[in-house]
């Protein structure tokens, strides 16, 4: 029995959440209790697993090229997330809910906005939408005190935006400015290769790296081999978005059969964690509160500081 069924006699406010990393705010800011729907990938923290999935996958592939071809399908035909994935919309009315956490930041990460609008517009409640799009690390910290006051719990959202800004203020100390740091490959899709977009690049740059195939704040975008090799990376994050660690490691063998893989610093010097593999699942792809504990972990790897890196930090070195 969830925490809303066993209380049904205390009128909590009622929230659907259609996006991981909003669900991970609303639990990191005591908002669990009030969660009441979620989406088919929101599945941290454990303690979610209990309320409806509203949302479902309609794409299915057994390889990266594959899953890049059905995506580009479906954005060239203009369905982009409605595409992508179904939306539970008679569940979603019988919930009832006052707010409804969503995005349209990237239109094959979720369900589209223009979906969850109209869906909501046929409700007699008419709940609130609150539509996060943080391209910044500091966009994401905004974000924890927006689905704060959306949900009633300002206070605890004040509070918890104040630690993880200590969080990612406190692991910067241990980054020396006047020091060039490494050239960092971040692969956030690895066929075709897409660099780290978004926020990945601020993160990479504030740990100490740099990241010359990636602006801040702007979309991940496709690299040609030409532009990857002149960029010389001696670091590289293999971190494919929605990928666990297990399945991210088979992507190596992706990477090896290319002309272009042999051709890096970091592969040819091959030096012991030079090249690792991450679970963009769970870290750098989420805008959410474990973007900091993926930050300290880059400080980390970065500036030959284990002491900053998470307990149990999902990452396996590739040589």
């Amino acid at each position: 029995m969830s925490t809303i069924d066993a209380f049904p006699s205390i009128a909590l406010m009622r929230v659907v959440s259609l996006l991981p990393s909003a669900t991970e705010i609303l639990c990191r800011i005591g908002g669990a209790d009030l969660l009441v729907g979620r989406s088919h990938e929101c599945d941290f923290p454990t303690e979610v697993a209990d309320r409806p999935v509203l949302t479902s996958q309609k794409t299915h592939a057994a390889t990266s090229a594959e899953i890049d071809r059905q995506v580009r399908e479906a954005l060239q035909d203009g369905s982009g997330g409605a595409g992508l994935y179904r939306l539970d919309e008679a569940r979603l009315r019988e919930l009832r809910p006052d707010v409804i956490l969503t995005q349209d930041l990237c239109d094959v990460c979720s369900i589209d906005l223009r979906t969850v609008q109209r869906v909501a517009a046929d409700m007699p409640s008419k709940p609130l939408i609150v539509n996060l799009n943080p391209s910044t690390i500091m966009q994401v910290l905004d974000d924890v005190l927006r689905v704060g006051d959306a949900v009633g719990r300002v206070a605890q959202a004040q509070q918890a935006m104040v630690e993880l800004r200590d969080g990612y203020w406190s692991a910067i100390d241990f980054v020396n400015p006047y020091v060039p740091g490494p050239e960092v490959l971040f692969l956030e899709w690895c066929d075709p290769p897409f660099g780290g977009g978004h926020w990945t690049p601020e993160l990479v740059q504030a740990a100490g790296g740099r990241h010359s195939l990636g602006q801040a704040g702007a979309k991940s975008r496709q690299l040609s081999p030409e532009e990857i090799i002149e960029a010389a990376p001696e670091r590289v994050v293999i971190c494919p978005c929605g990928y666990g660690l297990d399945r991210a490691w088979q992507e190596l063998d992706v990477l090896r059969n290319t002309r272009w893989w042999p051709l890096l610093p970091a592969v040819m010097d091959a030096k012991p964690g030079s090249i690792v593999v991450v679970d963009g699942n769970q870290m750098f792809n989420r805008p959410g509160p474990r973007l900091i504990d993926a930050f300290r972990w880059m400080v980390g790897w970065l500036n030959d500081r284990p002491e900053l890196i998470p307990p149990h930090f999902p990452v396996r070195a590739a040589c």
